[in-house]
């Protein structure tokens, strides 16, 4: 079985006309229900990925990290901060994109800028952030969650850039033109059942 999954182009259709012309929305509302228990989100991960690949979503971290396994706990740990169900979906989305040998190093190897960064700086990180921050999209899409293009970096003053939105949009058409990669695929599969088919098509 393939690791990737095609969208007809009616799919392709509903996440396009959630922008606008420039496709630059800051935030886009997707809401199609109000009960987004971050437990029911943990169920559906763990379900897919507790077992085949020894990984557990676990909530109330301060800030949000990826603890591999190591000699005082067996599993690998994807936390996300507080009970925020954001924050669980961004981090889902670093971890479906994340290869083997990331998911062996604690927040799978990246050095984190911590806010206040220039505006070189954050070039960098919004280079890193177009792949997973397009995952977070479809995710909010097929759970009916409000999504926020993020810049994670309020003490600098940048705003998030046309640049990295329209960079964002763009990926995910490519990720719904050419196919979503397997773990997020599978996890994308579960939630469409979870919440029902439609927030994202039969």
């Amino acid at each position: 079985m393939s690791d990737r999954i095609s969208f007809s182009h009616g799919h392709f259709l509903v996440i396009m006309a959630l922008v606008n012309k420039s496709g630059l929305y800051q935030k886009i509302n997707m809401s199609c229900c109000d009960h987004h228990n971050v437990n029911q989100l943990i169920e559906v991960f763990n379900e897919c990925f507790k077992d085949k690949y020894q990984t557990e979503l676990i909530q109330g971290g301060t800030e949000p990290i990826y603890l591999p396994q190591d000699n005082t706990y067996s599993l690998h740990r994807l936390v996300f901060t507080h009970d925020f169900f954001s924050s669980a979906l961004h981090e889902i989305s670093h971890w479906c994109i994340a290869g083997v040998e990331r998911r062996k190093r604690v927040d799978f190897g990246y050095w984190y800028q911590p806010d206040g960064r220039s505006s070189q700086q954050q070039k960098c990180f919004e280079h890193v952030e177009v792949k997973p921050q397009a995952l977070e999209l479809i995710f909010s899409r097929i759970t009916g969650h409000v999504f926020h293009f993020s810049a994670d970096n309020l003490d600098s003053g940048l705003r998030v850039s046309d640049t990295f939105k329209k960079a964002v949009i763009d990926q995910v058409a490519d990720y719904l033109h050419n196919g979503i990669p397997g773990r997020a695929r599978l996890l994308m599969e579960a939630l469409r059942k979870f919440y029902g088919p439609e927030y994202f098509g039969a």
